[in-house]
Formats: C-alpha cells, structure tokens, sequence
C-alpha cells in the first residue's frame, strides 16, 4: 500500500546573521562611496599654484623666444603637480578617506583624459610652431578636467572649471601677445581666488 506521508524537502540551513549584517554594510557602505562628494581638492594648495602661475607668468613674459615662454610653462605646470599631490593627499588623509577610492577615484579617472589630450595637443603644437594656440587649448582642457572631475566635487570646482574654459575660449580667438596675460588671468587669479573660497568653505 503506498504511503500517503507528503514528501519533505530538507531544511536549509540557517543564514548566520553575522553574514547578513556584513552583507548589509558592505551595501551601505558602497551606496554611500557613491553618493559621497570628493572633497579632498585643496584650497590651499590651489591658492599656491596660483601663485606660482603668476610668477611663471612674469618670467614668461621676459622671454625672448617662443621656446623660452613655452619651457616657463611647462616646468610651472610640473611645479603645479608637485604642490597639488601632496596638498590633495594630506585634505584626504584629514578626512579619514583616500585619493583613490569612491569619489576621488571618480575624481582623478574623470580628471585625467583631458590632461593627457592636453599633453599630445602641446607636442603637436609644439611641433608645428603654433605657440599662439597653446594658451587657449592650455585652459580649455583644463578648465575641462576640472568640470568633469569636479561633477565628483563641492560645487565650486566645476564652476572654477568653467571659469578657466572661458577665458580658454577668449585667449583661442586673441590676439597671440594676449595668451600671457590669459594664463595670468586663468591659472593664477582664477585659481587663487577659488582657492581661497574652497579653503574657507570646504576645509583647507
């Protein structure tokens, strides 16, 4: 006679809880690195470069070959780097977060394309002898890099980039003796005076 007992299904084990919770705020956690704002671009440190922009900007102005102006420049922009590295790295580490994960590898991934764009346009230029271009496609694509970086940002940086694209624009259609006086304007004033804006509002 066949049994009328109902088949069972062996019982799952039990999901530590433990296990959950851990789950659960790995989740938070994510969702919250996503949503963060990356905060670590320095004010003081960009109020520095400023500085140095105009100094660069002065001794560019004295030089007597286009070569001579460009060389000014590109060391300024290697001394920006070296200002802004370790201005960045001391915000985050303030902040108890990281230049490279969450929002400020968000930062730095969206920030660098049009950098290096910037580096293959300038050996192009360089190349063809069109120093009067420099200043223009200079601030543009950094005035790019910093809006689309800074959409990971306080408000304040996409607005500083857009500031620096505009007088990009401005110094791409001027006349050429007009580029020093733009970077002037661009990579010192503009970047001064957000600097300090950045620093008193947004911690350093």
């Amino acid at each position: 006679m066949p049994s009328t007992t109902p088949n069972r299904t062996p019982a799952r084990e039990p999901i530590p809880i433990d296990a959950r919770a851990a789950d659960h705020l790995r989740y938070i956690r994510e969702t919250m690195e996503r949503a963060a704002e990356f905060t670590a671009v320095p004010g003081w440190g960009g109020v520095a470069m400023g500085i140095t922009a105009l100094a660069a900007a002065l001794l560019a102005s004295r030089q007597s070959t286009p070569r001579g102006w460009v060389a000014v420049w590109l060391a300024e922009a290697f001394v920006a780097v070296a200002i802004a590295a370790p201005a960045a790295a001391t915000k985050a580490r303030r902040a108890n977060s990281s230049l490279f994960s969450g929002p400020g590898r968000k930062f730095v991934l969206s920030f660098a394309p049009p950098i290096v764009v910037g580096a293959f346009l300038t050996v192009a230029l360089f190349q063809a002898g069109a120093f009067a271009f420099l200043p223009g496609v200079w601030m543009l694509l950094y005035g790019t890099a910093i809006v689309t970086g800074g959409a990971f940002s306080v408000r304040a940086v996409p607005i500083m980039g857009l500031c620096l694209m505009g007088l990009g624009a401005a110094a791409l259609f001027a006349q050429a003796h007009w580029g020093n006086v733009f970077m002037a304007g661009g990579f010192g004033v503009v970047q001064i005076s957000f600097g300090v804006w950045i620093a008193l509002r947004h911690g350093g």
